[in-house]
Order: C-alpha cells, then structure tokens, then sequence
C-alpha cells in the first residue's frame, strides 16, 4: 500500500514537473505540487527501503561526492566548426552541396552553457556526464539530478543516450549575483554549479537543461534530426521551442538575422546558430574531420565592442620567449564577461594605431577569442597619455630582448627564463600535448619555484619526491597520487602529442601529426635533413629549419634521451599496418569501460593493425569489444550475432602482434 501510494506520488510530481518545466503549461497550483512533494518526503523518511533512485525528491541536493570520476564516452562529444559570416555560412553551404544535392538543414539557438550526456537505463536517469575533452569527461549525476528540466525518468522503458546543454537563465544568474556570489556570466555560474561537490548547492542555483543530440539514431529507426527531436520531446526531454527545419540558404539567413536582431529578448544567453544537415543519412556521406562533423557548423555572433580605458601597458612572457604587450583596461562586461586585460599583438601593431596609457579604446571579444583593443577614441583623449615605449628587456629575468628582422615581436632569449620555462611547462601538459590533467598554472608555479619542476622529463622523477609533495600545503596521499598517476599514463601517448608539447617553434598540433605521420619515429625525424622535412606536404622551409634547429641542439638532444629514458613512447601510434592481421580490414565498435587501455588508445591500436573503429554497431560491424558496463550496443550486436570479444581476448589477439 505504501509502495502504491509512493509510485502514485512520484508520478504526479514528474508529470507536474514536465507540464511546468518543459512544456510550461501547469494543471496544478503549488500548493497542491508542494504538498505531494512533503507528503512523498515523509514517507521516504518513514520507508527508506522504498525510496527509489529516480525520486523526484532527490532533486532537492543533498548527495555529497569525494571527487568527479572520469566517464569515457562511448561516443566521443566532437566540438564544432565556426563561421562568422554570411560569406562563411554560403561556403559552408556551398561544401555541404558538393555531396547532397539538394540539403535540408535544421537551425537551433546555440545556448551558452556546458555540454552533457545523459544516460538513461530502462527509462531511469543512471549517468550524466561533462563533455571534458571530447573523449572523457566526469561523472556529475549528483548534479544533473538536481535540474528540473533533466527527467529521471522518460516515458519509455528504454536504454538511451541524450546530449544537451546546461544553462542559467538570465533571472538565476542575476539572483545568483544578488545574493553575494561573483560570477562574470551565466556560463561560468552554471559550470561552477555542476562542478559542486555538494548537490545541495547545484540545486539552489535553478539550472536548465535542453537537449539536442540523439547519438544512435538507427537504434530507434529515426532517419532525420528533426525527427530525433521529435521523439526526444516524445520521451519527455525539455527541446528547445526555437529549433525550425530550413528549406534554403535564404531561409537559414533569414533565421539568423533575426536572433541577431532579437536574441536579447530571450531568458537565457545565446552565442550563435548551430546549424545542421537534417537528413542522417547526408551527415553519414558528409562525414568529419579528426575535430569536426563536416555536416553542422556554428555561426557565431559578430564581436561586441565596448569602451573602456586603458590604465597600463603590461608585458608577457610566452613559452616561445616572445614577449606580449597588453592593456591593463579598467574592468568592462563584454559578451558576459567581465574584461580587464586585452592583447595588444606587438610593437606594430601598438604604433600603427597609436595606442596610449589612458586611452578610451574600444575592445570586442569574438567567441572564446582572447579580447583585443580594435581602435583608440582619440577625441577623448585629455592631453595626459603616456606614448607607449616597447621594453627593451624581458619583464622577468631582466635579459636584454631580441627582434628578429622577418617579425614584428621581441624575443626573450635567454633559456633559463623562469617565466618561459614556466609557460613551456604549462603547455607540455595540455589538452593536445602530452595531456597531463591536474597540473594547473598555480601547481606548475609552486613546483617550479620549489625546484621540483624545471625541464619536460622532470614531471617524471615527481614520484621520487611523492612524499616531501603530501606534506606541501593543499595537497595530500590521493592528490598526489592521481597526479602520478595521469603523468604515468601520459607516457603511452602517440608521438604528435610529445611532439606538440616540445614547444619546437611553428609546429602546432596539425604540424605535429603531419610529422610524426611522415617519419613514425621520433629517431627518423631527429636524423631527417631540412629537404627532406620541407618537401613534405603543407610543411614548407619555415618549419623544416625550425625542427632542425631543435634537433640539432645537444641541449635537446640529451633531453629527448631522458625522456626515452622514463619509457615515453616516441612512435606514431596511429599508423596502419602492412601486415595482415586478425584487425585488417574488420570494423570495430568499442563498448564500455576497458581498463588497460582509454578509448583512444584502444582505437589507435586497432587502427595500427589495419582495423576500423567505429560508433555504431550494424550489420556490416565484425567485432564488439565489450568492457564493463557495456550498455546498448552490446545487446544489438547479441542480436545481430556479432563477434563479441571481452577485454582479455583482445589483449590476447593484440599480442601476437
């Protein structure tokens, strides 16, 4: 009877949170939705045994967490491609046409908040996650459960995976601010939110979320986007009303025009129009780059230009040495962001428009795009302003600066600059370097200045001081621990990551692969002469003398040996084989969590040995690799009669190789 009266009660606070949340249309008063919710509260208090996961009432907070596991994404959460433009939007078009004669597009608002993945079991909220990088992100069901716009349960007893967007509306953020909290916008407030600990405090801060992404359409037989929102609604999903179907190019500018002209209007923020290929069988012949769907793109808004002044031109040191003026501006709201530092580029570009301490300047910031000082207001200028003047050393060690005669910047050439050392290492573990995770800039800072840190490989002796480091304020056994532990893993990484993390002048990530693709060795590029470097496709004689150069330095030599020293690996990864294997030419799909390997590096090995990965398993997949907690994919491929392999078997096939 009490399992009755609560099952009854949890489904009339769910349909009265769809009715009010999503569809905005409410059949009760409040008084009657608060007093189910009390009424549900005293006999889960009184039945604990009954209360189940997906009640509503754990939205209210309450769940605390030690930390944020890591969640690998079965399928990987791509970013994607910008335009700016209307002439950008037309190529974009123009691309798409060159394979789909006659595209269809669906545009949506693009909201300002943070991707997540929701996963749901036989219709039950069980997992939601953060994009991260793409590939891993962290588990934040605590939080999303909180979010009265995610369901905890669908309408349908269905294993599924959503996407969306977390969000604060413009009211919470403002309320939020109101209160005594400190945030520069809606999106930082949201992110800070869900990256709580404590549920409670998620909850009190009114997140949204919309969703609009179904990954595996083909399991629910959905062959368009819109249809894929369509069933999403269906489910109970919170969609954004806004979405429309474009016929033409006339009608997706004309769409656009419009929220440039109306996107105040709306309760929450927006940045642009993401804009998708409708049909899903056009995105699969339209395909993606290593980063970006080829079929959607996202139209940002044009950069928003304010006043401000100018109150001192500061210098910087970058990894490379080059040494940065900016301006130190009075703090100025610019696009939700509060602003007090922008890029003045060089010397150059400071004279050309005679840009002064105590300036009126305009800045803009476009996007995620560091803000600059786009034009000086020269009729408000008092007579006080100072002329700007270039340093002539570097603003950290003093040393006299270098200007090359080909550039317009000034170099700090001294090589045991504290500061350029600090960059350098700063940048070896980043996302597309050797992505080495929680080593932000204050820790570097610290182990740098303790002499723990001073050159690439001595992130890899840190475990001989993992005792002195749990004694160092702020940081302790599981800390350190997990800092080891990534820096360990990093040694697995395919050669373009080290070789991006070197900081070798000009060569950038793509560089980086398109070396490490060319030479699969760290030895055979360290041997390769300049021709043989330049002659390589968009490489060119700039970047052949720059890693030459590099190579050729004993300095780096000898550190390149140190690092092979602690087992780096220094072989391109991704290259297939000319060997058959039992990989050639077989179609893979990855399921569930492995534990000797991450998603990408299982992926790179298959590919190394002639197979092919892919996200979705059909008819034409070979083999399902099955790791723990493998979900939906796993029972289609035991319905399918696909090989199925367990993490052991494919250990055991990889080391025949």
């Amino acid at each position: 009877m009490v399992r009755d009266r609560i099952d009854e009660l949890i489904k009339l606070i769910d349909k009265a949170n769809y009715e009010y949340y999503t569809l905005d249309k409410p059949t009760i008063t409040d008084q009657e939705y608060d007093r189910y919710m009390q009424e549900l509260l005293d006999l889960e208090e009184k039945y604990p045994d009954l209360k189940r996961d997906d009640s509503p009432t754990n939205r209210v907070g309450g769940q605390v967490i030690d930390e944020f596991k890591k969640v690998t994404h079965e399928i990987p959460m791509l970013s994607l491609g910008n335009v700016f433009n209307e002439d950008e939007i037309v190529a974009f078009d123009e691309r798409v046409k060159k394979v789909v004669a006659q595209p269809k597009y669906v545009a949506e608002l693009k909201i300002d908040g943070l991707s997540v993945s929701l996963l749901y079991k036989n219709g039950v909220l069980v997992r939601a996650a953060t994009r991260g990088d793409g590939v891993t992100g962290e588990d934040i069901t605590h939080n999303a459960r909180t979010i009265k716009t995610i369901p905890l349960t669908i309408k349908k007893p269905i294993d599924i995976e959503v996407r969306g967007e977390i969000y604060m509306s413009k009211d919470s953020f403002n309320k939020l601010n109101e209160s005594g909290e400190n945030f520069a916008n809606p999106r930082n407030a949201a992110a800070g939110s869900v990256r709580q600990l404590d549920s409670k405090v998620a909850a009190s801060r009114n997140l949204d979320c919309f969703i609009y992404h179904l990954p595996d359409p083909e399991d629910y037989n959905i062959y368009t986007h819109e249809d894929a929102l369509r069933f999403m609604k269906e489910l109970g999903f919170n969609i954004n009303p806004n979405n429309k179907k474009i016929n033409d190019i006339k009608e997706l500018l004309d769409y656009i025009d419009y929220w440039t002209l109306n996107r105040s209007t709306l309760p929450y923020e927006i940045d642009g129009i993401v804009i998708k290929v409708n049909d899903l069988n056009d995105q699969q012949k339209l395909g993606f780059t290593a980063r970006n769907p080829k079929w959607a793109t996202a139209y940002k808004f044009p950069a928003e230009e304010v006043l401000t002044r100018i109150k001192d031109i500061i210098f910087t040191v970058g990894r490379t040495g080059q040494v940065t003026p900016s301006a130190d501006l009075e703090p100025v709201r610019v696009m939700g962001s509060v602003i007090s530092r922008a890029t003045l580029h060089n010397e150059d570009y400071v004279l050309a428009k005679d840009i002064r301490v105590g300036d009126v300047v305009a800045i803009k910031k476009a996007g995620d795009v560091i803000p600059e000082v786009v034009k000086v207001i020269k009729e408000r200028r008092s007579g006080a302003e100072q002329k700007f003047q270039m340093t002539q050393t570097c603003p950290i060690c003093h040393e006299k600066l270098t200007r090359k005669d080909d550039e317009a910047a000034y170099y700090c050439t001294n090589i045991h600059c504290p500061a350029k050392q600090q960059e350098k290492l700063i940048h070896f573990t980043s996302r597309h370097a050797m992505n080495i995770e929680g080593f932000g800039d204050r820790i570097i800072e610290d182990f740098y200045n303790l002499g723990y840190l001073k050159s690439y490989d001595d992130f890899y002796n840190l475990n001989k001081h993992k005792e002195e480091l749990m004694k160092l304020e702020g940081f302790g056994t599981k800390s350190i621990n997990n800092l080891l532990a990534e820096i360990e893993n990093s040694k697995h990484n395919s050669l373009e990551r080290l070789l991006f993390g070197l900081s070798i002048r000009h060569v950038g990530t793509k560089t980086a692969d398109i070396l490490a693709r060319h030479f699969k060795t760290l030895d055979n590029l360290m041997a390769a002469d300049f021709d043989s470097i330049s002659n390589i496709k968009d490489i060119g004689p700039i970047i052949a003398k720059s890693v030459t150069q590099y190579f050729a330095s004993e300095e780096n030599r000898e550190l390149i040996q140190r690092l092979k020293g602690h087992g780096i690996n220094m072989v391109y990864l991704k290259e297939i084989s000319q060997v058959t294997t039992e990989f050639t030419d077989k179609t893979f799909v990855l399921t569930g969590s492995l534990e000797r390997f991450t998603r990408d590096e299982a992926k790179a090995k298959i590919e190394s040995l002639g197979g092919l990965v892919t996200n979705s398993v059909s008819k034409k997949t070979d083999v399902v690799i099955a790791g723990q907690e493998a979900g939906s994919k796993l029972t289609k491929a035991q319905n399918l009669g696909i090989d199925i392999w367990n993490e052991e078997q494919f250990l055991n096939t990889l080391s025949k190789y």
